[in-house]
Formats: structure tokens, C-alpha cells, sequence
């Protein structure tokens, strides 16, 4: 279907491909086997300036919006979604500045990571903080000139591989999710450490850590935005990274079809090729309405969200929803169309199966997104 993306949008589109096609596809069973932080792939994607396209033109960057990730990040989950979750991470790491910070903490952090230099990571989930984010426990106290912080925070997404990590702490627990801050902890800062690298099922060419906090010390103006507007910050980054997860969905569900397609083609049974079945055609049929569904409400989505930012919420939880419930879906289906051949790990469609099911679980949980929904909802029909 024809999306009428731009000239610039489409080379976007080709450059990731391309990045997806010849850098990706030939490693990503090598990394998914050694649970291998892809390295050298996010050097090739800096060189083709893809970390630039979400930073203001003034730093370095191309200046686009959530729909240009959206476009960029489902080329590049065709290829992996775990390659691409690490590209995406940086994003919603680096979110917190450009939503709220200063402009002299913009020009300090934006043009590295716009060159790919630098990444960035996200720094929310805790132990006792994951749907209920105001369960955070890490604090932020004043000392002299410096921010010391402590705490824990879990399952962090490019935690120990990337520069820069946006991380929220509590500067007034007294006042629960109002008395939130953000701050930026660099890769280095005196009592900031990191935790094992956790063994996952899926995108395990992604690296997850912790990132500990013991008296960790911080410059004063490390802290973005004002004090006590953290959770703010966090559900404006929240609403704008979510269609991106949508979208590794809709590349990921992409693939899968295509490699169902063509294994109906080729596999014959009872002497004809099985995609020649009633049964078959209409599996694939519903996995490519519900693939063709879900990309309409996910570029819908983002460009809302880019049209109008103050009011975001419910289509960025919507096409989250629907975009991951449907990668899961069709991945599954798809190892279900090649048979007992799907299962086995020398065939992809194991693997995107593996990796669908983190689609509904991070940046909140499917469940937590329709209560979103069902709130928003809630709002517009107030009597």
C-alpha cells in the first residue's frame, strides 16, 4: 500500500533496509547463539547517519520525528529485532533531553548521539517498579553542588554499553511520583556500576543489565528539567517511543510472513505446494490483513503524535497494542506453516517467534496499555 512517505522518508527507508539486508540478516543467528551486543552493526548504522534522525537539525541531526523512527526501526526489525531494540533504546534514552532539558545540557549530549558516537539508555524499571512506575525507590539527594544517587534499576536495555543513561530517582519520596526527577549518568560517574548481563529468551543480541547506584555522584546540573517533574518527563518519552516498539511489531511480522510465503511455495505435499491448501492460504491471508492493519494504525500513530503532541496517549498505547499482540500472532503462525521445520533453530522463524513475545511486555505491558485506553476513554466520554 502506498503510505505517500517522502523522498527524504524513503531513503531513510532504503538506508535501514539496506543496513538490514547486508549487515544484519548475515549475523543475527551468530549474535542471537552468543547473546552478542551488536557492535559493530551500530557503527554501520552511525556511518549511514541513522542515529541522526530523531535529533533537531541545530545538533547534528536530520530533524525528523516519531514517524521517521517508525519507518527506520521496521526495516531494521525485519532484519533482528534485537539489533533493532538496540538502536531503538538510544532513542528512548536520549528522549528525557530532548523533551526537557536545557539547551546548554542539548548541546552537550545531543550532537554525540547524533553521529553515533555515543548511545543512550533508559533508566526506570526497578525491582519494585515496572507497571507501577511510581514504585521507584532510587534517590536523588542534594549534597553541596552534586546529586548523589542511590539505588538499583533492572533489566536496563543497553545497560553497560551505552554512554549515557537518562535515570529517574526520587528527590522528595514524601510525595511519591511528584517528588520524581530525571537525571543523566554517564558511563564512568564515580559509585555507578553495572550488574550481570542477563541470559534472556528473545532479542538476545540486545544487552539488558542492571545499573546500580551506590553514593553515585553527579554534577548539579545533570538533572533535567526541574525538580519533581520526572514522571512527566517519563510519560512524555513513554508516548513517544511506544509507536517505535509498535513498529519493530510490523518489521518483524513482515519477515515472518515472508519466510511463510515462500516456504508454502516450495513445500509440497500430496504432490502439489502446500500454499495451494485452503487452510494455508487463509492463514496466511489473516497474518497479512492483520500485518497490513496493524501498519496503518502504527504510521497513523506517529504521525498524530507528530501533528499533536499534547494529546498522545491513546493512540501510541492503541498501536502499541495491536502491532505487538500481532507480531506475536503472526510469528506464531508462522512457525505453524512450516511445520516441524519451524521449531528447529536452522530455520528464522524460531527465532522471531522468541523475540515477538518481548513486544508485549516492554516500555508497559499490553495490559497496562488498554487500561491507558480504557482511561483515555474514560475522559473523552466524561459526562
Amino acid at each position: 500500500m502506498d503510505y505517500f512517505i517522502s523522498e527524504e522518508q524513503q531513503m531513510i527507508v532504503e538506508t535501514a533496509r539496506e543496513i538490514a539486508n547486508e549487515k544484519i540478516i548475515p549475523r543475527r543467528v551468530e549474535l542471537d547463539e552468543k547473546n552478542e551486543f551488536p557492535t559493530s552493526i551500530l557503527q554501520d548504522m552511525a556511518k549511514a547517519d541513522l542515529f541522526g534522525i530523531f535529533i533537531p537539525e541545530q545538533y547534528g541531526g536530520f530533524g525528523g520525528g516519531c514517524f521517521e523512527i517508525v519507518l527506520a526501526l521496521e526495516e531494521l526489525a525485519r532484519g533482528c529485532v534485537g539489533v533493532a531494540t538496540s538502536y531503538a533504546a538510544s532513542a528512548l534514552g536520549i528522549f528525557p533531553v530532548l523533551i526537557a532539558g536545557s539547551d546548554e545540557m542539548k548541546e552537550k549530549y545531543l550532537p554525540s548521539i547524533a553521529s553515533g558516537e555515543k548511545w543512550a539508555a533508559f533508566g526506570l524499571t526497578e525491582a519494585n517498579a515496572g507497571s507501577d512506575a511510581s514504585g521507584v525507590q532510587t534517590t536523588a539527594v542534594l549534597d553541596g553542588d552534586e546529586w548523589v544517587l542511590n539505588g538499583t534499576k533492572q533489566w536496563i536495555t543497553n545497560g553497560g554499553e551505552s554512554q549515557i543513561y537518562t535515570i529517574v530517582a526520587l528527590t522528595d519520596p514524601s510525595k511519591g511520583p511528584r517528588g520524581a526527577s530525571m537525571f543523566v549518568v554517564e558511563d564512568g560517574d564515580p559509585g555507578f556500576s553495572y550488574g550481570k548481563k542477563e541470559d534472556k529468551m528473545g532479542i538476545r543480541a540486545s544487552a539488558t543489565r542492571e545499573l546500580i547506584m551506590k553514593d553515585c555522584r553527579i554534577p548539579e546540573d545533570r538533572l533535567i528539567g526541574r525538580k519533581g517533574t520526572g514522571f512527566i518527563t517519563v510519560m512524555k518519552t513513554l508516548d513517544v517511543s511506544r509507536p517505535g516498539i509498535a513498529s519493530l511489531g510490523i518489521g518483524l511480522a513482515q519477515a515472518a510472513l515472508d519466510e511463510a510465503v515462500v516456504y508454502a511455495k516450495q513445500r509440497v505435499q500430496f504432490g502439489k505446494p502446500i500454499i495451494s491448501f485452503q487452510a494455508i492460504q487463509h492463514m496466511l491471508a489473516d497474518m497479512a490483513i492483520q500485518l497490513e492493519a496493524g501498519r496503518a494504525l502504527v504510521y497513523s500513530a506517529a504521525r498524530h503524535i507528530d501533528g499533536n503532541p499534547k494529546n498522545m496517549s491513546k493512540a501510541s498505547s492503541m498501536c502499541k497494542v495491536f502491532a505487538t499482540d500481532m507480531a506475536m500472532k503472526v510469528t506464531t503462525d508462522a512457525v505453524q506453516v512450516l511445520g516441524g521445520y519451524g521449531y528447529m533453530k536452522e530455520y528464522p522463524v524460531e527465532k522471531m517467534m522468541r523475540d515477538a513475545k518481548i513486544l508485549q511486555i516492554y516500555e508497559g505491558t499490553n495490559q497496562i496499555q488498554r487500561n491507558v485506553i480504557g482511561q483515555e476513554l474514560n475522559k473523552e466520554y466524561a459526562s
